[in-house]
C-alpha cells in the first residue's frame, strides 16, 4: 500500500515538474539548426556581429588594400574568406538584412563589403582609442538600446567590436570570436532577449 502511495506521489510530482518546464519561458540563446534559419528568414531580429578576422598589426603602404588608404588593421585570408562565404550564405538562404549598421573602421567595412551588404557608418560602433580599449558609457548605451529596437520586416546587421560588445552585454558577449554574431529577438515580454550565437564559419551550414 506504501508502495502504492510513493508511485502515486511520484507520478503527481513528476508529472508538476513536466507541467512547470513546459510553462517557462523559452531560455535565451537556444535557437540552433533549422529553427534558427526558419527565425531569420521571417525576420524580426537585430543581429549583433564583431567584424571578420584581422591581425591586430597595421599594414605597411605595400601590404594595404587599395580601399585602405589610411592605413589601418584589415582583414586577413581567413577574415576575408569567411565574410565572403556568410554573404553568400545570406543570399543562398534568403536571409533578408534591411539594415545594416557598421563601425566606420576599415575591417569592420570590409566584413560588410565583402558578404556583399551595404553599411551606414555609425560613429557609436566605433573602436575608442588604443586596440582593445573598452568603449564609453554612452556607445555602450546606445548599442544596448539598438537590440531592443526589432525590426517590422527583414533584420537588422550591426558590425561592431569585441569591447562594445562584451561591455554592452556583459556574460552573455564574453569571448565573442571573430566574426561571430549575437541574434537578438522578442523575449515575449515587449523587449529583446539573446536567443543565439553563430560563429561566422557556421553561416553556410545554418539549417543543418
Amino acid at each position: 500500500m506504501k508502495g502504492l502511495a510513493l508511485a502515486l506521489l511520484l507520478s503527481l510530482v513528476g508529472a508538476g515538474t513536466l507541467s512547470l518546464l513546459a510553462s517557462r519561458p523559452a531560455a535565451a540563446a537556444e535557437l540552433s539548426g533549422f529553427p534558427l534559419l526558419s527565425a531569420l528568414r521571417r525576420g524580426g531580429f537585430v543581429v549583433v556581429m564583431r567584424h571578420a578576422s584581422s591581425p591586430r598589426e597595421i599594414p605597411d603602404r605595400a601590404h594595404a588594400d587599395p580601399q585602405n588608404t589610411t592605413p589601418e588593421r584589415q582583414l586577413d585570408a581567413t577574415g576575408r574568406d569567411t565574410a565572403t562565404a556568410m554573404g553568400k550564405a545570406l543570399r543562398e538562404f534568403d536571409i533578408p538584412f534591411t539594415q545594416v549598421l557598421a563601425s566606420p573602421a576599415y575591417r569592420a567595412q570590409e566584413t560588410v563589403r565583402l558578404a556583399g551588404l551595404s553599411a551606414t557608418a555609425k560613429p557609436e560602433l566605433a573602436q575608442v582609442g588604443a586596440d582593445m580599449q573598452p568603449a564609453t558609457l554612452t556607445q555602450l548605451e546606445w548599442l544596448r538600446n539598438q537590440v531592443k529596437i526589432l525590426p517590422k520586416g527583414g533584420n537588422t546587421l550591426i558590425v561592431t567590436h569585441a569591447p562594445n560588445i562584451s561591455g554592452a552585454f556583459g556574460a552573455q558577449g564574453a569571448n565573442i570570436g571573430d566574426g561571430e554574431s549575437l541574434v537578438f529577438g522578442s523575449d515575449g515580454k515587449g523587449g529583446s532577449a539573446l536567443l543565439a550565437r553563430i560563429r561566422i564559419e557556421d553561416w553556410p551550414t545554418l539549417g543543418q
